[in-house]
């Protein structure tokens, strides 16, 4: 079975990551998306939805895996570098992007969100968020960044030290997502979405979204991730026993 699916409504590409129960972003996954990406654009697509789940969007990395490689510090760069080049295809894809999320978005399902141009996210006891702080991580400044751009610096800081999770209507209220909509219609409103943005004229259309988000392309440049840091710290005895706390929590 494909990690990502992909269904076509007329010129708008719905990417749909597969990989059950929760779409724990893997290398694979992550690998998939990104090749998805090129894929549909490269097939002429003039808009993409990033669909997941129902109940969970993405649940973020997949946190046994990234443990199961323990001090290995090449192959967690490595992990983490096919995470960050889907994010910046979602980020700097040249047509607009939309995530249908009809469920939960926790850390790394929130930076794939924050990297497409409008959020749809299901009504319901469902949560997004970028809650590192609480399993003893740092989020990188350029996501950090990435979620300022949104919510505005101040309750960007609240947020990011709390490692907060909100609710979808939190999330609508603070601007982290766009638009709300029943589980079953989320994706229908995403393609709604998009096929009113493609009736614009085209170039001035993408040539303002391509001013617009030059300062969202930016925060995922490589200076602003520091990835070697990153998984330095991740490595960090502290940091491990937050992961394999949560992990315990879980069940997993």
């Amino acid at each position: 079975m494909p990690l990502i699916e992909t269904t076509r409504h007329g010129d708008i590409h719905v990417l749909r990551m597969a990989r059950p129960p929760v779409n724990a972003l893997d290398p694979a996954l992550c690998r998939a998306l990104t090749a998805a990406i090129a894929d549909a654009l490269a097939e002429g697509a003039q808009g993409l939805v990033l669909a997941g789940g129902q109940k969970v969007f993405s649940a973020g990395l997949d946190v046994p895996h990234l443990l199961s490689l323990g001090e290995d510090g090449d192959a967690l760069l490595g992990a983490w570098t096919d995470f960050f080049e889907a994010a910046r295809a979602l980020l700097g894809a040249p047509v607009p992007v939309v995530a249908a999320m009809a469920g939960h978005a926790p850390a790394g399902g929130c930076v794939l969100a924050l990297c497409c141009d409008y959020r749809i996210m299901a009504e319901g006891p469902f949560r997004i968020g970028l809650n590192e702080t609480q399993v003893g991580l740092v989020a990188p400044e350029g996501i950090q960044a990435l979620l300022a751009r949104c919510v505005g610096r101040h309750r960007a800081e609240r947020l990011l030290v709390a490692g907060a999770m909100v609710d979808a209507a939190e999330a609508s209220r603070i601007g982290l997502v766009d638009e709300l909509a029943g589980i079953d219609e989320v994706e229908v409103r995403a393609i709604a979405w998009l096929q009113g943005l493609l009736q614009l004229p085209r170039t001035p259309m993408l040539e303002t979204r391509r001013i617009a988000r030059a300062d969202a392309v930016d925060c995922l440049r490589a200076a602003r991730i520091d990835l070697p840091r990153f998984v330095a710290d991740w490595m960090q005895p502290d940091t491990q026993a937050g992961l394999r706390a949560m992990l315990a929590r879980i069940g997993k």
